[in-house]
């Protein structure tokens, strides 16, 4: 079964989508079978793919009876990699679709049978802490906390670290932290390292991995593309989300209880 990790903030602008976009894309590089999950009702996957938004059927179409999971599955270029987008969604309808999905088990139902065709589910989830969030922590296996650094996050931090650990006592006892993912951070100034030195300090579970604030997730953004995917040599920041990957794997089997065995070897 699939390891469903969802990425949470009680605060927007956090780059949520962005971290989810190029997580995915390196999992499924390294040969992980990976479906990228867009529950944000404003479909902000497709929209950060320059997707129209009513290009993909998605979550809308099978919360509504009218897509399969096979049909909402869309296949990209990376041969591990697909992507379930929101769907073809009104944003005056964006009320119905939080309250289906949290009253009717359609999500836990759904996620069940995308937990069957993967390695990964990395699940994008609106900002906030709503009805959806809520539905898919109590459904999650993991979940990281993406924090901008900057004092405003880092005061509300405790927030979502509250609301993660009811959902844990009450609906998900399965439910892991993995951790707060320092984003758009720029230890150059003093503000951003001023925050930094606090998470470091006073929080447990802060990645080591910390993604930098750069110009190159803009331009990525201007023709929606992963940050990998821009031509010339791969970036700086490209290569944070193979350590933060690499970071999430030790970090998942150190929760599992660190069961990975190996073979006896020789050294000399």
């Amino acid at each position: 079964m699939a390891k469903r990790i969802v990425l949470a903030s009680q605060k927007g602008g956090v780059g949520k989508t962005t971290i989810a976009l190029n997580l995915a894309v390196v999992f499924a590089e390294k040969g992980r079978s990976t479906i990228l999950l867009d529950l944000d009702p404003q479909g902000a996957v497709g929209l950060a793919l320059a997707r129209d938004e009513a290009e993909w059927m998605g979550v809308a179409e099978y919360l509504m009876n009218k897509a399969t999971i096979d049909e909402i599955l869309h296949q990209t270029k990376i041969p591990s990699l697909t992507i379930v987008a929101r769907g073809g969604l009104d944003a005056r309808d964006v009320c119905e679709y939080e309250k289906v999905m949290q009253s009717q088990g359609l999500l836990k139902q759904l996620l069940d049978g995308l937990s069957r065709k993967a390695d990964y589910i990395i699940i994008d989830t609106p900002s906030g802490l709503g009805m959806v969030t809520r539905a898919t922590l109590a459904t999650a296996n993991y979940v990281i906390v993406p924090m901008q650094a900057e004092h405003l996050a880092l005061r509300s931090t405790s927030q979502i670290l509250r609301v993660i650990e009811h959902v844990r006592e009450q609906e998900n006892p399965d439910l892991e932290l993995l951790g707060i993912l320092p984003n758009m951070v720029e230890l150059s100034k003093d503000p951003a390292l001023n925050v930094m030195n606090t998470l470091w300090s006073g929080f447990g579970g802060v990645f080591d991995t910390i993604i930098p604030r750069a110009e190159v997730f803009a331009a990525a953004s201007q023709i929606g593309l992963p940050i990998g995917f821009l031509g010339g040599k791969l970036s700086f920041e490209a290569r944070r989300f193979e350590q933060l990957a690499s970071e999430i794997d030790s970090r998942i089997e150190a929760a599992d209880g660190g069961d990975h065995e190996q073979a006896q070897r020789e050294l000399v």
